[in-house]
């Protein structure tokens, strides 16, 4: 009899236990990799969702270090420097970016490309422009950009550009890569939940700490302040590209502050675009590749896309989506 009462009083407080230990959410932004991070991490106890939050913040200033264009001891410094000159071997991982990229490339018909960084600046959005670039200014400042360019050598694993003042950048897939690979690392670690967003470019896992689905707000086209629809995010990731902040007017047309590689031109009848996929990486270089192609050549992309999705606003406030968003205006 004592026994039973001893065990039945044992499991009775494992399960009050259990009962009482809840889950918080935590939450830390800074800046990170020149932007705004925002990473939030659902765990037992604050100290502990600190601890995977610093973890983090670790592995995503360790791919800045990786795919930064401006640190020069990083590898893809080390293959700008030597455009023209020699190839560079890499490390696997900047290796298998830079092929990922090309695919991207490829799909997108090269309206994403991270030869853009070869781009001449005849193009400036702080307001300082007081006369549209001839058409010979434009064509040489994208005489050396083309993804069909790189040279890559999987066996020895080096990277060549072999235009002198060639160069490839990361600013169109950079955040969304490092934000997954930081999701991976958590995941790794049993963090069961979380969401980390890079200044818009944002990926989850799990459900909130009360359960509930991680959400992502559509804008209201005529008021960036108000939100016209909430989708769920889950198990998923979404990037949002936009002209909200950075763009010019010539003779009474908006042009926004993303650059066509293809042409040399800004991007046009658009005001933002947002992909939903698995993997944020993807999103964040769909989502300026469709802002380039347009609306219809975007949309028709997309559709075409497994497991890929987007929602655009145009330059006239128009919505349009996907054939898989469903989602009803918020009142």
């Amino acid at each position: 009899m004592t026994q039973r009462f001893i065990l039945l009083y044992s499991l009775f407080l494992t399960l009050f236990w259990g009962m009482a230990q809840t889950d918080v959410s935590v939450k830390r932004t800074l800046k990170l990799m020149g932007s705004r991070f925002e990473i939030t991490v659902v765990a037992p106890n604050e100290d502990i969702g600190y601890i995977n939050i610093d973890e983090a913040i670790s592995e995503i200033k360790r791919v800045e270090k990786l795919i930064s264009s401006w640190d020069e001891n990083s590898q893809t410094a080390q293959i700008n420097k030597n455009a023209g000159i020699r190839p560079v071997q890499v490390s696997g991982e900047l290796f298998s970016l830079i092929e990922r990229s090309i695919r991207i490339s490829e799909i997108t018909d090269g309206a994403f490309d991270i030869t853009y960084a070869s781009l001449d600046k005849v193009w400036q959005f702080d307001g300082s422009m007081t006369r549209f670039p001839s058409t010979a200014e434009i064509q040489n400042s994208i005489a050396k950009i083309g993804y069909q360019k790189i040279v890559l050598n999987p066996n020895k694993q080096t990277v060549f550009l072999p235009k002198p003042g060639m160069k490839i950048g990361f600013g169109a897939i950079g955040k969304g890569y490092a934000a997954d690979k930081a999701k991976e690392l958590l995941v790794s670690k049993q963090v069961k939940a979380g969401i980390i967003n890079a200044s818009g470019d944002l990926t989850t896992w799990g459900t909130k700490a009360d359960g509930g689905n991680w959400m992502v707000g559509i804008s209201n086209p005529l008021n960036r302040e108000k939100v016209f629809s909430w989708l769920p995010v889950v198990e998923s990731s979404v990037a949002t590209s936009g002209n909200y902040e950075k763009y010019i007017v010539f003779n009474e047309k908006k042009y926004a502050h993303i650059i066509d590689p293809r042409t040399g031109y800004p991007t046009s009848g658009m005001s933002s675009v947002s992909i939903f996929a698995k993997r944020v990486e993807l999103c964040d270089a769909l989502a300026t590749a469709v802002f380039v192609m347009g609306r219809d050549t975007g949309l028709h992309m997309i559709n075409q896309l497994d497991g890929v999705e987007a929602v655009i606003v145009d330059d006239e406030n128009k919505i349009h989506k996907s054939t898989g968003i469903v989602f009803e205006k918020n009142q």
